[in-house]
């Protein structure tokens, strides 16, 4: 059977090896994004300070004031909630948007705006936040990342009085 699409004539066999082209294209691309959007790393999960693995800041104090001893996180697809629990029973919530649009939360009377950034192979997480206690504004980071399925790595950095305090606390999940 001959067709005539624009005065090129048109068989049965060349219209299928243009589909077969084109199915073969899609599934050379599609899974190349389908990859790239499901590789991320999921930080969810109860986690806890192993203090032997960590590097708290010289300055004193400062380690558990950035990491804390344990928190709950959940994740979902573009939300990150990071749960703490006080030494009272208060609990607190900080919640992150993933598609790095800004988060704002609030403790007490002081606020916090943060976004994030993944990493390009989505392996780790950059929370970057801007703090203003009584009118000086600070700027933190906190890279997270997953050393294996029970281990996460924060990396934070923020400036102290002498000078930029950087710390790595490592939490073994629960």
């Amino acid at each position: 059977m001959k067709m005539q699409i624009n005065d090129l004539p048109v068989t049965r066999k060349s219209l299928l090896r243009l589909l077969a082209l084109v199915v073969m294209s899609a599934f050379i691309l599609f899974p190349v994004k389908v990859n790239a959007q499901g590789a991320k790393a999921n930080f969810s999960g109860t986690w806890t300070l192993n203090e032997a693995k960590s590097t708290m800041p010289q300055s004193g104090g400062g380690g558990q004031r950035m990491g804390g001893r344990e928190f709950t996180v959940t994740q979902e697809a573009n939300l990150l909630t990071q749960t703490r629990t006080s030494q009272d029973g208060t609990a607190r919530a900080s919640k992150y948007a993933l598609d790095g649009t800004e988060s704002v939360n609030t403790m007490g009377e002081y606020e916090s705006k943060s976004t994030t950034k993944w990493s390009a192979d989505g392996k780790s997480l950059t929370i970057t936040t801007k703090s203003n206690y009584n009118g000086n504004e600070r700027t933190s980071t906190a890279v997270w990342s997953l050393t294996d399925a029970k281990t996460l790595s924060v990396i934070s950095t923020r400036q102290g009085q002498n000078g930029e305090v950087k710390s790595t606390m490592v939490y073994d999940k629960k």
